[in-house]
């Protein structure tokens, strides 16, 4: 029987604070993370931003967003791998809802 694979979504806000190379090996990291352990659909560098309110005294964030497909289990271990890591700010993982577009226009 084949794992059944969903699609999700992440976004992380890392710290700028140790410069831009910091940054872009983080990014690298993770990026090489999700393909060895999902389908990576698409990266979406937003680059720096100001953020809402202070993080940890910081006012600015760089974003970058990951679309990717897997099973249930890796969203969870990539989370726990978020909170350890020094120079995320903030993260956020959301599993992304099937057809909904074809939802939407059943519904007018």
């Amino acid at each position: 029987m084949s794992e059944i694979k969903n699609a999700y979504e992440t976004v992380i806000v890392f710290s700028v604070k140790n410069g831009d190379d910091a940054v872009a090996a983080l990014v690298q990291k993770f990026k090489e993370l999700i393909e060895k352990n999902a389908t990576l659909d698409a990266v979406d560098e937003w680059g720096r931003k100001r953020l809402a309110y202070p993080i940890n005294k910081e006012t600015e964030g760089h974003y970058v967003l990951f679309d990717f497909t897997c099973g249930p289990s890796f969203p969870s271990e990539l989370d726990r791998i978020y909170k350890i890591t020094d120079g995320i700010l903030r993260s956020l993982i959301v599993k992304k809802e099937k057809n909904k577009e074809a939802s939407d226009s059943n519904a007018e």
